[in-house]
């Protein structure tokens, strides 16, 4: 499956556009990396177990997102984009939507 931020594919004619796709993920912060960043905060540094913890949730919001395109019958996501907001203290999520779309 194709992902592009962009709303066109180079070399690619889209012929269909099948309509909007998106996937989602929601996590919630642990007591063990709560103490390891807290320490970070202190001295200062990368938080590195939230940064991690942000990169499995964008790839499960991702794979997420490709299924739904898939049961469509796309070839390809346009116009992809990623949303971040926190649904409650100590927890985020991660948003990704595009538009699913099929080529000649």
């Amino acid at each position: 499956m194709l992902l592009a931020t962009s709303d066109v594919i180079a070399g690619k004619d889209i012929i269909d556009t099948l309509g909007l796709v998106r996937g989602n993920s929601v996590q919630s912060r642990n007591i063990g990396r709560d103490m390891i960043a807290g320490l970070r905060n202190i001295v200062g540094g990368e938080m590195k177990e939230y940064a991690e913890m942000l990169v499995r949730s964008r790839e499960i919001a991702t794979q997420a997102m490709i299924e739904e395109a898939q049961q469509m019958g796309a070839d390809a996501i346009v116009g992809v984009r990623y949303a971040t907001s926190s649904v409650m203290d100590g927890t985020s999520e991660v948003l990704v939507y595009g538009t699913a779309v099929r080529f000649k």
